[in-house]
């Protein structure tokens, strides 16, 4: 699904007035309907609530006074608090504040603290509140009295209904502009705005309904749009098929460079989460001290003990070895676990710059390329980057705030800049692809933030690769099952005490699911796309 930018939302909507013929008011009357029918959707009893309606001057003010004119004529008990002087409302805004009026509407100003002081114990009173302050144009925190007027409406703690994107929100990034309206429902139009789908934004946004208003299809199409959402509904078609006559040939082999001392838990979920998304053959090149370990800790995958350091970490004169294995394999996965001996670094920045492999890259590899970065620009095959925040600030030689304050453009340079697919994982995990696009992944939770998570994703995406997918679909469905199986577990078992081999475990029937379309996985319910109103 395509996400918009504030700069591109613009865009349509003046080709959708200019080019196309349709009336702003059209836009503005379709935007409140939508909002109107998603708000008694969401609140069944919303006939019985008394809802106060928050209204700035601009377009989203406008919108705002045409949710008032539905809700009255639904019945709905309902006033408007307007944060500017009614002369300040301009165009389309404008007539429908005036329509309100004519319709006996009940308006109140507050233009200043002491009004909104004064009307602090009538506003408490609401059952809801919605925001119509502040739109996409936003550019700077805010600070002064709307400050105040939103930090009062949080402070409240009613429902809030946003009104296309919470006020307070950068419309890109997703960061908080000083403050923000928590919102509990936000109908967003045309196209989602991608600073709802991330970090922090996702958060203040609560649940998302996308509305159709008429902008034409055809002038979407035409925008340069580089943004999108990842839907579950995207891979039913990619997932191998599974002939009654198939062998564990069929669905590839994938080579595993994983494990030194203390961390042979890393190389062990590597491997059991590749088996667990399909994958024929899995075989971990291990040191060969360290063999006896994992022979007895992983059962599905085979062990191919290497040479080994005086630290028992994988030696540089394992290197032919290791070019002998890839011969007959499909796809590498390289790093959990590896640590930073300085021979061992050495040989992953070989073994990836040599491989014609697809290969994802992860923890210790990673690691390996810090100051390196231009070795990558001449490896011979597709590398996936897999970096958490702290390894992406590493990789960057940035601060982490600098990374965490807009990821999707650091994202999207990064991966153009090197010629990778990038995974930046966290909360709302981010996919970047060489040609610039970006792509949100909307499943995981809070729980997953457990040691061993980032491991499993790595052997997903090396279990995806070696069956045959593109790198950036491999990596696409990887974020979405590993996130959704995340979900299925918290479901079941709550999200604190998690632990990364409970998705290990569930992943097939997640899997399962995913690969029929189905939407929910015995009483666990999701959804491969957002919810769309017409």
């Amino acid at each position: 699904m395509k996400l918009a930018t504030a700069e591109i939302m613009r865009i349509l909507d003046r080709r959708a007035i200019e080019d196309f013929g349709i009336p702003g008011m059209v836009l503005m009357e379709n935007a409140a309907r939508a909002t109107v029918s998603a708000m008694f959707r969401h609140f069944p009893d919303l006939l019985t609530r008394r809802v106060g309606i928050f209204a700035g001057r601009g377009n989203n003010g406008g919108d705002a006074f045409a949710v008032a004119r539905y809700l009255l004529n639904r019945g709905v008990a309902c006033r408007v608090y307007l944060l500017t002087a009614p002369e300040e409302v301009q165009g389309d805004a404008a007539t429908n504040l005036k329509i309100l009026s004519r319709m006996g509407g009940d308006i109140s100003k507050i233009l200043n603290t002491g009004e909104l002081k004064t009307l602090k114990e009538q506003i408490s009173g609401n059952d809801l509140l919605v925001d119509g302050i502040l739109g996409t144009g936003l550019k700077g925190p805010l600070k002064g009295f709307y400050q105040e007027v939103i930090e009062f409406i949080n402070s409240l703690g009613l429902p809030v209904v946003a009104i296309d994107i919470p006020s307070g929100l950068d419309a890109d990034s997703g960061q908080i502009l000083g403050t923000g309206i928590q919102a509990s429902l936000t109908v967003t139009f045309g196209l989602a705005k991608r600073g709802l789908l991330v970090q922090p934004g996702a958060r203040l946004s609560g649940k998302l309904i996308i509305a159709d208003i008429s902008i034409p299809a055809a002038a979407v199409a035409a925008e340069p749009v580089k943004d999108y959402l990842i839907e579950g509904n995207e891979f039913y078609h990619l997932l191998p098929l599974r002939d009654l006559s198939a062998h564990k040939g069929d669905f590839g082999h994938l080579l595993v460079l994983s494990g030194s001392p203390g961390k042979t838990g890393a190389a062990a979920m590597v491997c059991q989460a590749a088996v667990r998304v399909g994958t024929g053959l899995v075989t971990l090149g291990i040191p060969e001290s360290l063999n006896p370990i994992l022979e007895v800790k992983i059962t599905e995958a085979m062990t191919e003990p290497l040479p080994e350091t005086k630290e028992k970490t994988l030696a540089l004169s394992g290197q032919k070895r290791i070019r002998d294995l890839i011969l007959s394999k499909n796809a590498l996965a390289i790093g959990p676990g590896l640590s930073l001996n300085h021979e061992t670094v050495r040989l992953i920045r070989k073994i990836v710059r040599e491989t014609s492999l697809p290969t994802i890259v992860d923890a210790d590899g990673l690691s390996a390329f810090v100051g390196k970065m231009d070795m990558i620009r001449k490896n011979k095959g597709p590398v996936i980057f897999a970096p958490h925040p702290g390894e992406m600030a590493r990789l960057l030689g940035i601060p982490v705030l600098k990374v965490q304050q807009d990821r999707i453009q650091v994202a999207r340079k990064f991966a153009e800049e090197y010629g990778l697919i990038l995974i930046l994982k966290g909360a709302r995990s981010i996919v970047a692809s060489p040609e610039g696009e970006v792509f949100i992944n909307p499943t995981g939770n809070p729980g997953m933030a457990s040691g061993g998570m980032g491991d499993v994703l790595t052997g997903m995406v090396g279990g995806f690769l070696a069956q045959g997918l593109t790198p950036l679909k491999a990596a696409q469905l990887g974020v979405f099952l590993h996130g959704l199986t995340g979900d299925f577990v918290a479901h079941k078992k709550g999200e604190r005490g998690m632990a990364a081999m409970d998705l290990v475990e569930d992943t097939p029937r997640v899997l399962r699911a995913l690969a029929l379309g189905q939407e929910e996985i015995d009483d666990f319910s999701f959804r491969l796309s957002p919810e769309i109103i017409f």
